[in-house]
């Protein structure tokens, strides 16, 4: 008897809030999602209330996942970016005393998986406006970047005077720091002209100690590996020949001397690095072309909104960028 009055209960409890396995519907067929003494509130009713004000934005994400999970297949690159991305990040924060978990709260996130998926997906994202960006890269400017941006790799040695400078120094003790390593700088060329061995010159005046156990070495490098003044200066320089003056860079005044550089590689063996600098520059130099790029691409999938509420909203929001 205990029995039976047990299993009446339970299937009591099942009726109360799954009506024994099946969905709360009214005549009509539509889903009561909640209820009131008076009212019923269908998934329609809260659908219609929400497309409004979520319904573009959450469609477009969906939209925009399905496409990137088609195109960009592999995400191993993307969540490798992402950890190293997260890992910087928390060494910087837990640098000036902040605590990591603090921080992931206070951007809305409670562990670093979540971080690490929206940064490997803003990633395979940005692939998908790359890849799709290539594609309508013309000849014309393919030959141009490689003409004026592709170079051989350069092999050097440098000195590296560096202002001894700080934040607490007025506009003018900083201008007299500048004028002291320029003249320090100048000093080291005399003394080369003189004669004086570079590897001397390298241990008694260069500030990159990372470099002064190999006379300032520096090798295989080439352009946009380092700052532009660094690299113009080492290009129009022969081999085994060394500024005159020095040049100035945001780390200071260097003092160059040019070992060695490679031929210029083929247009065929730098097509992809030719293609991805073309496509980067583009994306840097127009902010909305990310955005109107997705676009373009979700019409190159066919989309076709038949939502008049989502349709009129997605138009605005596509227009305005």
């Amino acid at each position: 008897m205990k029995k039976k009055i047990l299993i009446v209960s339970l299937c009591s409890l099942v009726l109360l809030f799954a009506g024994c396995k099946k969905e709360t519907k009214l005549k009509d067929g539509k889903e009561v999602v909640a209820s009131i003494s008076g009212k019923d509130f269908t998934a329609e009713e809260l659908f219609s209330e929400l497309k409004g004000t979520y319904g573009t934005d959450t469609l477009v994400k969906m939209i925009d996942k399905f496409i990137t999970d088609k195109e960009i297949k592999d995400s191993a690159a993307a969540k490798e970016y992402a950890e190293a991305q997260i890992a910087s990040m928390k060494k910087q924060y837990e640098a000036y005393g902040y605590t990591w978990s603090d921080v992931l709260a206070q951007y809305g996130y409670t562990t670093d998986d979540q971080l690490i998926k929206e940064y490997s997906t803003n990633y395979r994202k940005e692939q998908v406006v790359k890849n799709f960006l290539k594609k309508q890269v013309t000849e014309d400017e393919i030959n141009k970047y490689y003409d004026k941006e592709i170079y051989g790799n350069y092999t050097v040695k440098h000195i590296l005077i560096t202002p001894e400078t700080n934040d607490t120094m007025s506009d003018s003790e900083k201008e007299k720091a500048e004028e002291k390593a320029l003249a320090t700088a100048k000093e080291v060329i005399k003394k080369l002209n003189k004669g004086e061995k570079w590897a001397t010159l390298v241990k008694e005046y260069s500030d990159d100690t990372s470099t002064i156990k190999t006379e300032g070495l520096l090798e295989n490098f080439t352009n946009g590996d380092m700052v532009d003044e660094f690299f113009d200066a080492v290009v129009k320089l022969d081999n085994n020949k060394y500024t005159s003056e020095p040049v100035e860079s945001t780390y200071g005044y260097h003092i160059i001397l040019k070992i060695s550089n490679t031929k210029k590689p083929s247009l065929k063996d730098s097509k992809e690095k030719v293609l991805t600098g073309i496509v980067e520059n583009k994306l840097s130099n127009d902010e909305k072309l990310s955005d109107n790029t997705w676009v373009k691409i979700r019409e190159s999938y066919k989309l076709s909104i038949n939502d008049s509420t989502i349709k009129t909203a997605y138009g605005k929001k596509t227009s305005s960028n």
